[in-house]
């Protein structure tokens, strides 16, 4: 059996909730869930597998098409997010006119909330719900050998006519189980990020799941539970990935820091054993301290990123974000005592949220100073709290999330929480944030001299120039 894994395209993509210079100069991630399915498959079976990232190798449909007839593929699987919905679909109706007997399974954290939907499209053979690594597999042999598929846990697919539900899979308990995931098998050295100053990266995870309640976010295909790798273990693919001439590694656990101890273990880990190599996590601005901040320091980590979300705490109370004004002052600090830097993302019309608060969460942004700041325009996604509550509340109409995943539309844009200011108005209130924190003389001069490379300027300028153009920070 020979599989093909895609990267669908983002030719079709559509709107998300941020600035447009953010999307078109983040660069280009790893996609690390194929990836680990590429290198389960290898242990755990003998077929001939291939990876597509179109998205970094700039395919085109026909590009694909013709990536597709050359291989000649059995099964094909497709990661499927909402944001590329019209891409993955229209890969998949292309594959099906190829050779009508490729099986085409998608997988990924829309058909997690909307199976019904996606397995009704005519060229969708089945779905996996939840974890790919083990159902994939499992789906693999079972068509290989002409099996059935009904005992396949977290399973939907079609079969005469009929669709059907598999019993859920149970979520991955032992992440040190996993083989780590292939990097060899896509385009590796490609890969780079608006902050990585055009060095090679690659994204890690070295957890899964996230426990806290906040109502704009959810991870349902990950779950709540949260589970996590050793140190030891984490430590044997930091070195397989510098061996492979990787120089940055983006670790994408939502709270890397959830374990303090672990945390400590790896630091040590990477002090001791002299691994040098530039990383970067994400935090919750109350799970960090002076002596952790110290330790990942020490260890070569040179930035963490927190949701701050807002500068007014009946916003963050109402966000369910646990956490307080002055627990971010602290870390913030901390983190400028140590020589790490930050990059704080805030939002922008959050419930109840008002004009002063918004001008109160720009301010707090200058306050805090760190050394990126992204604002996104606050966005009820599907299967979160907070979409339900807009549904519940008539703040939002209809429920639009679920009619694009039935009827998908290129002209779809994503609703804004519109409860006390129009979008439009939300818009300019983000290019102003925008304008008063990147364009601050302090800001720009300090900036200026934290640039380590031509490369790095190269991309920070051209990011620059777009924050322009798109008169994010035009000076009124």
């Amino acid at each position: 059996m020979k599989i093909l894994l895609i990267n669908p395209p983002s030719i079709n993509m559509i709107e998300t909730n941020n600035a447009s210079f953010v999307e078109e100069e983040s660069g280009f991630y790893p996609p690390l869930g194929l990836l680990y399915i590429v290198s389960y498959l290898k242990k755990y079976s003998n077929f001939e597998v291939k990876v597509l990232d179109a998205q970094v190798e700039a395919l085109n449909y026909q590009q694909i098409n013709e990536q597709v007839k050359l291989y000649s593929p059995d099964l094909v699987g497709i990661h499927t997010s909402t944001f590329l919905l019209l891409d993955v679909l229209k890969v998949a109706h292309n594959i099906k006119g190829i050779d009508p007997r490729i099986h085409v399974n998608l997988g990924g954290p829309h058909v997690y909330i909307f199976p019904e939907q996606t397995i009704k499209f005519k060229p969708v053979d089945s779905l996996i719900i939840g974890e790919g690594e083990k159902t994939f597999t499992e789906l693999a042999n079972a068509l290989n050998s002409k099996k059935s598929l009904e005992h396949i846990q977290g399973l939907v697919y079609k079969r005469q006519g009929q669709v059907y539900f598999n019993r859920a899979q149970e979520y991955i308990e032992d992440l040190d189980g996993l083989p780590f995931p292939s990097r060899i098998s896509s385009p590796y050295l490609k890969y780079t990020s608006l902050l990585s100053a055009n060095r090679v990266m690659t994204t890690f995870i070295s957890s899964r799941g996230c426990p806290f309640k906040c109502i704009y976010c959810d991870r349902p295909h990950l779950g709540k539970k949260y589970r996590w790798r050793s140190a030891d273990n984490i430590i044997q693919e930091i070195k397989e990935c510098l061996a492979l001439g990787i120089k940055e590694i983006v670790f994408f656990d939502d709270i890397f820091t959830m374990n303090r101890k672990r945390v400590l273990d790896i630091c040590e880990r990477i002090i001791k054993e002299e691994i040098k190599f530039r990383w970067s996590i994400r935090a919750r601005v109350d799970t960090v301290d002076a002596e952790i901040l110290g330790k990942l320091k020490k260890a070569g980590c040179e930035r963490i990123s927190f949701g701050v979300e807002s500068g007014a705490q009946k916003v963050l109370d109402k966000l369910r974000k646990g956490i307080t004004l002055e627990q971010a002052r602290q870390a913030f600090k901390l983190c400028k005592d140590t020589g790490v830097s930050t990059l704080a993302d805030f939002m922008i019309g959050s419930p109840g949220e008002n004009v002063d608060d918004i001008e109160r969460t720009i301010d707090f942004a200058l306050e805090l100073d760190p050394d990126y700041v992204q604002f996104t325009i606050t966005t009820p996604y599907p299967a979160t709290e907070l979409y339900r509550v807009g549904l519940e509340s008539g703040i939002l109409k209809e429920d639009y999330w679920k009619a694009f995943a039935n009827e998908p539309s290129p002209d779809f844009s994503p609703r804004y929480w519109e409860e006390n200011i129009s979008r439009a108005g939300l818009i300019e209130l983000r290019k102003k944030a925008y304008r008063k924190f990147y364009l601050r003389p302090k800001y720009v001069f300090n900036s200026l001299l934290k640039l380590n490379s031509v490369g790095e300027f190269h991309k920070k300028a051209k990011a620059a120039f777009k924050l322009f153009s798109h008169s994010y920070l035009r000076l009124k």
